[in-house]
Formats: structure tokens, C-alpha cells, sequence
């Protein structure tokens, strides 16, 4: 039995899949409790005093600035990735992001030091956001590089299952801290323990990682051929609409991920008044219908292709759009967490089969930088925009209207991977 275990694909590959799995979660805990804290009190915290909706915004505005530096963090690391490898590419990465996180911990307020307060904020947010530009197309390819035949996409859910699992701690650890201290302690000091925590995973994934040797398939490559000098370069000038088709297709999965998320944790505790604790164990619940999706996806993707399992989770998210923002508003819980759920859930099949079909429309040479531009550059209009547009919709139209960016988001994404799906993958 044990040797039958063993001689199992992702037994063979644990520590890969591992370091890629442990990588993603960190980078997802760091840049997520950066949402959840932008959501609860960097409002008040950090930006002058106004109308708690305006606070909300300001704050939404500085977690967006880490989207518009993903796309310079993946050009940037992407070249690395490209020239030198994947490993070292990877631990630079993690280092960037766990550094601007834990320097959050530190930064005064706008009390103490005015607008010099949220500069510092953005500027340690755009650090997050240019390490995580190198973390995810890197970590999907140490994954995805070492699967074995008819496993790519089964590989290549793990680095995806990071962002549930830096969700569950991040949002669970923000949950324990509103049992254990009241609201002025948190206020004044409490929300900065989950930002001090992030040094010890990082150094977790940091030991991982320095353990992995390159991927087999990049060591090839690079005994063949001789890199790219410029990889950025080439990909604009050769594969300029497979990285449009790649940026419009990862659309649906972030604006989906931060409305049923970020958005809605603003919206639920600060203008419906829902106790935080309450919210958070209510999305705590939903993530995980996010993590079962991811996995059921890579195993489908593997049994039919990547490419129709994002688009039967882009139609699913249509729907899904239309409905919750009146399951939002809702007042009751069971309905708020089904939207919740039902939302994470879809996300699943447009994120999950990621890591298995953007690495196929690039030649290895190339990949690291094509696969973390086209992701990142997605993030902007999926991510960076989703939770000011949509509370900006609820201001405007009201709650009923707070997932049609998720819809619009769905179809977009749908036609980039209808237009593509012509088109053969390439392996080389």
C-alpha cells in the first residue's frame, strides 16, 4: 500500500506541490489582509475624517494601487524568471511582499503624521503588489513544469488553493482578534498583529522554497536554446494577442474574489451594520465552497480541457451576478452566505483550471513573463476596479445592483476564451 502511495504523481511531487501551495498562501494572507483591514478600519485609520462611505472608498482606492503594480512586478520578475529560472525568481519575490506587509505593522496614522499616513500606506502597498506580480505565474509554473502527463491541471490547482487558504487565515485570525479585544483595542493596535504575523510565514515559505531545484522542463529548454534577452519584448511583439486573450480571460475570477470578499465585507459591517465577527465567520463558511470548486475543476480540466471548464464557470457566473447583490442585502444570513458561497463557488471553475491553461499558451522561454503580465494585467480591470465599482453601483442604484460587475466581468472573460479557444496550446 505505502509503496503503491508513494509511486502516486503528487506523492512524487509533494514538495513541489507543497512549496507552490505554501508560496501562493502566503503571498494571498499578505495581500488579503490588506483587504480585509482596508474593508474594517483604514478608513477612519488612515484617511481624513468624512462619511464613513467616502472613507470606505479611499480606502478601496489604496488597496487598488497594488493591482496597477502587479502588471511591473510581473514584467520585472518575469524577466528574471525567464533569464535565470524559476527558484531564485520566486524566494525574491516572497521576500518584496513579506517585507512591505510586515512594514504596515509600523506605520502611524493619519492623526499622527496627516497625509504623510496614507502616502506610506500606498507606498507599502505597491511593494504588495509588485512582489505578488512575480509570485503567482512563477508559483503556477513550479507546479504545472513538474506535472506529469494528464496531470497539469490537477498540478496546477495547488498554487490556486493558496488563495483560499491565505483567506481562512487571514480571515480567521482577524476573527479571533475581534473575540479577544474590544473595538478600540483592535482600532488602535490590534489590527496590526495579523501584519506582524506575516514574518513567520514568510520565513515558512522561504525555507520551502530554498529547497526546490528548477523545473525540468525550463532546465531543458534552457540546455537547447538560448533565453530570451528581453522577454517582455517578445511577448509583445510575437504573442501580443495571446496576452490580451490571457488578460481578458482571468477577468471574471477577480472581480468575482474581491466582491464576494472585500466588497462585501465593507458593505455588510459598515453600511448594514452586521457585526464583524458575524461577517467574517459567514465568509469563513463560504471559502470553503471556493477550495471544493478549485479541486473538482482541476480534476475536470484534466478529464476534458482547461479552456471548458472556464467557460462553463464564466456562464455560471452570469447568473450569479444578477442575483447577488439582492441576496447581499438581504439582511438574513442564511441568504447573505449563500451569495456568498454560491459566488465562491463559481469562482472556482474560472480560477481553478488558471494555472493549467495560461502556461499553455506560451513557449517555455517565455512563459514566466507571459503567463504573470497577462495575469496581473487582468487584476487591474477584475480586481483593482471591482469594489469601487460596485459600491459605487450600490450608492447609485442600490445593494441589488452590487454583483453586475461580476456578470459583466463573466462576460468579457467569455469572449477572450471563446476567441481563443481556436487556437492550438503550444508546449515549446
Amino acid at each position: 500500500m505505502s509503496s503503491a502511495l508513494s509511486a502516486h504523481p503528487v506523492w512524487q511531487h509533494k514538495r513541489v506541490l507543497t512549496a507552490s501551495l505554501v508560496g501562493t498562501a502566503v503571498e494571498f494572507y499578505d495581500f488579503y489582509i490588506y483587504a480585509t483591514a482596508a474593508s474594517l478600519v483604514f478608513g477612519p485609520l488612515f484617511f481624513p475624517a468624512s462619511s464613513p462611505s467616502v472613507q470606505l472608498l479611499a480606502a478601496y482606492a489604496s488597496f487598488a494601487v497594488a493591482f496597477f503594480a502587479r502588471p511591473l512586478g510581473a514584467a520585472v520578475f518575469g524577466h528574471y524568471g525567464d533569464r535565470i529560472g524559476r527558484k531564485s525568481t520566486l524566494v525574491a519575490s516572497l521576500m518584496l511582499m513579506g517585507g512591505s506587509t510586515l512594514a504596515i505593522a509600523f506605520l502611524p496614522t493619519y492623526q499622527a503624521i496627516g497625509w504623510w499616513a496614507p502616502l506610506l500606506l500606498c507606498v507599502m502597498r505597491f511593494g504588495q503588489g509588485f512582489g505578488l506580480g512575480g509570485e503567482w505565474g512563477g508559483a503556477a509554473l513550479l507546479a504545472v513544469e513538474n506535472a506529469p502527463p494528464g496531470w497539469r491541471a490537477r498540478f496546477g490547482m495547488f498554487p490556486q488553493l493558496g488563495a483560499p487558504v491565505g483567506f481562512i487565515f487571514a480571515n480567521g485570525l482577524f476573527l479571533l482578534l475581534g473575540t479577544w479585544l474590544s473595538d478600540a483595542d483592535f482600532n488602535n493596535w490590534g489590527w496590526r498583529l495579523p501584519f506582524l504575523a506575516s514574518a513567520i510565514l514568510v520565513i515558512l515559505g522561504l525555507w520551502i522554497r530554498l529547497k526546490l531545484t528548477e523545473t525540468p522542463e525550463y532546465a531543458q529548454m534552457r540546455s537547447e536554446e538560448e533565453t530570451a534577452h528581453v522577454p517582455l519584448a517578445d511577448i509583445l511583439r510575437t504573442h501580443f494577442a495571446t496576452t490580451l486573450a490571457g488578460t481578458f480571460a482571468v477577468v471574471a475570477c477577480f472581480a468575482i474574489f474581491y466582491i464576494t470578499t472585500a466588497f462585501a465585507l465593507g458593505y455588510g459591517t459598515v453600511q448594514m451594520g452586521v457585526e464583524r465577527s458575524d461577517f467574517l465567520m459567514l465568509q469563513l463558511g463560504a471559502i470553503l465552497f471556493m477550495a471544493l470548486s478549485i479541486i473538482l475543476a482541476g480534476w475536470w480540466a484534466d478529464k476534458a480541457s482547461p479552456l471548458r471548464v472556464l467557460i462553463a464557470g464564466c456562464l455560471m457566473t452570469i447568473p450569479m451576478g444578477m442575483a447577488f447583490g439582492s441576496l447581499l442585502g438581504s439582511g438574513n444570513y442564511i441568504l447573505i452566505w449563500s451569495g456568498l458561497s454560491i459566488g465562491l463557488f463559481a469562482m472556482g471553475f474560472v480560477y481553478g483550471p488558471l494555472g493549467a491553461w495560461l502556461p499553455s499558451l506560451f513557449p517555455i522561454r517565455l512563459r514566466y513573463t507571459g503567463v504573470s503580465f497577462a495575469f496581473n494585467l487582468g487584476g487591474i480591470i477584475g480586481g483593482a476596479l471591482a469594489p469601487i465599482v460596485a459600491q459605487a453601483l450600490v450608492d447609485l442604484y442600490g445593494v441589488a445592483t452590487a454583483g453586475l460587475y461580476m456578470s459583466a466581468a463573466a462576460i468579457i472573460s467569455l469572449i477572450a476564451l471563446w476567441l481563443k479557444g481556436t487556437e492550438q496550446p503550444r508546449n515549446r
